[in-house]
């Protein structure tokens, strides 16, 4: 199987954004804007919770992609590039988690 990686989704859903073509998901959610793509993306948080609590490992297969897809087109309308999360990731090896947290304001 060919790698996928999550930047060749967000490349999909770049261009799926700007054809505007009515039939496209992810041309809607643009659309609709940051309100409606933050409900989704909030709606399959959910869902990947209780897949996981449940212990169904094929829903919380299912529901983490559509978590994932939702995560990126909410980054992509806020014009945040996958690249910015990564670099931020990054910036945070190296250190505890207790300690990355104690270190952020407010």
């Amino acid at each position: 199987m060919a790698e996928f990686s999550l930047s060749d989704l967000e490349t999909i859903i770049r261009e799926r954004a700007a054809s505007g073509d009515a039939d496209s998901w992810t041309a809607r959610l643009f659309a609709r804007g940051m309100p409606k793509a933050a409900q989704k993306l909030g709606e399959e948080a959910v869902e990947t919770v209780i897949a996981a609590i449940q212990g169904d490992r094929a829903a919380l297969v299912s529901e983490s992609a559509d978590l994932l897809y939702h995560w990126l087109v909410v980054l992509g309308i806020a014009n945040v590039p996958l690249a910015d999360v990564l670099r931020e990731l990054e910036s945070r090896q190296g250190r505890s988690g207790i300690a990355e947290k104690a270190s952020r304001p407010g």
